[in-house]
């Protein structure tokens, strides 16, 4: 049994954070404007729903920036791909090192 949950957790570091690069591949995201998004999205200050449109549409704006064809489209992937992939699989690479 300790094995098998080996394996699973083995395949599941490798196999997620690529499953979920590819889905928001689709949707035009990287991890990083998925979070920035995510989290600028808790910052709404009112229950208005005019004041809160507007916040939705500069939080796009700013998310979407790192997101494919923005401004820091490089430095999203850069992030998405160093800091929040290795972060999920504890410090390695997509080979399983630690090396770049």
């Amino acid at each position: 049994m300790e094995t098998a949950k080996y394996y699973y957790n083995q395949q599941y570091q490798s196999w997620m954070p690529w499953i979920e690069d590819k889905y928001l591949a689709w949707t035009g995201q990287n991890k990083t404007s998925y979070t920035a998004e995510e989290n600028l999205d808790k910052t709404k200050i009112t229950g208005n729903k005019d004041v809160d449109a507007v916040q939705d549409s500069v939080n796009k704006g700013v998310s979407g920036q790192f997101a494919k064809g923005g401004a820091l489209e490089g430095v999203g992937n850069l992030v998405s791909k160093e800091g929040i992939n290795r972060s999920e699989r504890g410090g390695k690479n997509e080979s399983g090192g630690f090396g770049l």
